[in-house]
């Protein structure tokens, strides 16, 4: 792996899991790779965050075998929970730290776990030569961190060209949530607030991993169930990207109720499809959809969410001229070859130095 073009990607657990972030980072791993750069990928134990003795003994053997100098990229989630093996290695490899999202943001976590996390990540960073996060609103979030904005490179998720999507055409109107089902992803409140209007014909899928976090899926069933809208509602395991293309293209309103994100990687692929959004001003999804595109509200008020989700649902014609307005932004989207570009220069600096 020596060479001026040769770069270590290390994640946690299996590069092909289905979530955003890692679908950044398998893109990121394929853009390098078609600008010329040997990429080797180092999956670590997938406890990370949370790291066992012998994920951090496994993640220590890896770091000593990588030759001095070659720029390491290291996901956030194994980042910043190994403070102490970063700091070690920092002399002899270039760090770059890739942040979604700091830890200590994770919603469900009590705040002295909240605490020791963001102490760790922030002493990890400390060593990166550089921090490349996916959103503007990540880049002032690390502030907080200890890291100045010149050791910081935003570079946003891309888009694949996509056709409009066709939408329904049934007699319910189909909204699409595509998430993973944790606490975070918002998907209790948006039940809740579709309970509210379950007289209308609406009929919502919500594709996640189902056994991530099950106990949150077996709360989320009982809520369905406690709600009366088990019928209304699909909760649908993971999918194949073919697979999940269908559904955007099926969807006639795309809904992220989220808490809190980097960047909001499934709105972008949205809009990308020019389908109408509903979501939250968390992230970079207040820039993406801007007031021609969707309806946003403040993450977590449940009244505010329930009455745009209304206004969607009831309002054809409301349906129609944010359709347009993501027709318009999806024009403006970048692309994944963009993206992996302005990696390659980052990692390009670090290398050079």
């Amino acid at each position: 792996m020596q060479g001026p073009r040769s770069v270590v990607f290390m994640v946690p657990g299996r590069l092909g899991t289905l979530t955003g972030g890692y679908g950044y980072d398998r893109r990121m791993v394929a853009g390098l790779r078609r600008l010329g750069w040997a990429v080797r990928v180092e999956e670590l134990d997938p406890s990370f965050p949370r790291p066992t003795p012998s994920a951090l003994a496994d993640a220590a053997g890896r770091l000593s075998m990588i030759p001095l100098a070659t720029p390491v990229i290291v996901d956030g989630l194994a980042m910043g929970a190994m403070p102490d093996l970063i700091d070690a290695e920092s002399s002899r490899l270039a760090f770059i730290a890739l942040v979604h999202h700091p830890l200590a943001a994770e919603t469900g976590i009590d705040s002295a776990t909240a605490t020791l996390m963001k102490a760790s990540e922030r002493r990890a960073l400390a060593a990166a030569r550089l921090v490349v996060v996916t959103s503007r609103a990540t880049a002032r979030a690390l502030g907080a961190y200890g890291v100045h904005e010149e050791r910081i490179r935003v570079v946003e998720p891309g888009t694949d060209p996509s056709p409009p999507a066709h939408g329904s055409a049934g007699q319910r109107l189909q909204l699409l949530c595509v998430g993973t089902f944790i606490p975070r992803k918002g998907h209790r409140i948006l039940f809740e607030a579709l309970a509210g209007i379950a007289e209308q014909r609406w009929a919502l899928t919500c594709v996640g991993s189902l056994d991530r976090d099950e106990g949150t899926v077996r709360e989320l069933r009982a809520t369905l169930a406690r709600l009366g809208l088990e019928k209304r509602v699909e909760l649908q395991d993971e999918v194949s990207e073919e697979l999940l293309a269908g559904y955007y293209d099926r969807a006639d309103v795309f809904v992220l109720p989220t808490l809190y994100e980097g960047y909001g990687m499934v709105v972008a692929e949205a809009l990308a499809r020019g389908l109408p959004v509903v979501s939250t001003t968390t992230g970079a999804i207040a820039e993406l959809v801007g007031n021609e595109a969707g309806v946003l509200v403040t993450p977590g008020d449940l009244p505010a969410l329930r009455s745009a989700l209304t206004a969607v649902i009831e309002s054809t014609q409301l349906r129609a001229r944010l359709a347009e307005g993501a027709r318009r932004v999806r024009d403006r989207l970048s692309s994944w070859e963009d993206a992996s570009a302005r990696l390659a220069e980052s990692v390009e600096r670090v290398a050079g130095n």
